[in-house]
Order: structure tokens, then C-alpha cells, then sequence
């Protein structure tokens, strides 16, 4: 379900963390914080490299929940797919930034600010094909 509250404030309060989150760990350790290379290498990191990966991967929900306990439901976001969709989407997705070379956080948050020609371009495919998607599902396949 789609809402009908427009808040712009909080989308630029959490852009600005997401945005104060990279610079922190580019600044700190010299890291980009593009979060499916973190998971991916968390996998199959060097000694002394899986902490920090570990702690930004569990930070993620874990702000989304505290958040949610301190301010209260924001958006009304609720899961209602099967598990068989939910799966065949996170497939999808990690074989697109695989392909992709990295996911929005990365290209989008990082590489941009960077002034990165390919996070440039990765973005602009990211968000075409996100439009193109809507687009279908909305208008063609008559989805809500």
C-alpha cells in the first residue's frame, strides 16, 4: 500500500545520515560504505577485516529498529509477499549488483560524491530501470 504522507523531512534527515554514515567511514578507515560489497566480502574477508563489516551489516537493522522504537512507525511499510517473491527479488537484486559492479549505496551514495564516471552511469541505469519498472507495473500490468 502506497501513502498518502508526504514527508519530506524525513526523507532528508535519513538521506543526511546515510550521507554522514559514508563520509564517517571513508573518513575514518578509508572505506566506501556500498553495502553489498560489504556483505559480499564479509563472507570471505581477511583476518582482522570481518569485524568492522559485521558491525556496519548489523548496524543497519538495528538503526531501523531503534528508530522505529524511538519515533514510532513512520511509514506504514509492511511486508506482504510470499517468501517464493521475496527470494527470486533478493536473487535478482544481488545479481544485479553483481553485475553492476556494486548496489545504490556505492554507485549512488559513494561514487557520485566521488565524481565517479562508472557510479555515474551504474546510477543512471539504477534509476531507468527502477522508472522503467514502475512504469510497467503500474501502467501495463496494472499493479498498485
Amino acid at each position: 500500500m502506497i501513502s498518502d504522507h508526504f514527508a519530506p523531512g524525513l526523507g532528508l534527515a535519513g538521506g543526511a545520515l546515510i550521507g554522514l554514515a559514508a563520509a564517517g567511514l571513508m573518513l575514518a578507515d578509508g572505506r566506501v560504505a556500498g553495502v553489498s560489497g560489504i556483505l559480499g566480502r564479509s563472507l570471505v574477508a581477511e583476518r582482522g577485516d570481518r569485524g568492522w563489516r559485521l558491525a556496519f551489516l548489523i548496524g543497519l537493522p538495528a538503526g531501523a529498529a531503534l528508530a522505529s522504537a524511538l519515533v514510532g512507525d513512520l511509514h506504514g511499510f509492511e511486508i506482504t509477499d510470499g517468501t517464493g517473491r521475496l527470494v527470486a527479488g533478493g536473487l535478482l537484486v544481488g545479481f544485479g549488483t553483481w553485475l553492476g559492479n556494486g548496489c545504490t549505496s556505492g554507485h549512488g551514495v559513494c561514487g557520485m560524491a566521488r565524481g565517479s564516471r562508472r557510479s555515474l552511469a551504474a546510477t543512471l541505469a539504477f534509476m531507468a530501470t527502477g522508472a522503467a519498472t514502475v512504469f510497467a507495473l503500474r501502467h501495463l500490468a496494472g499493479a498498485s
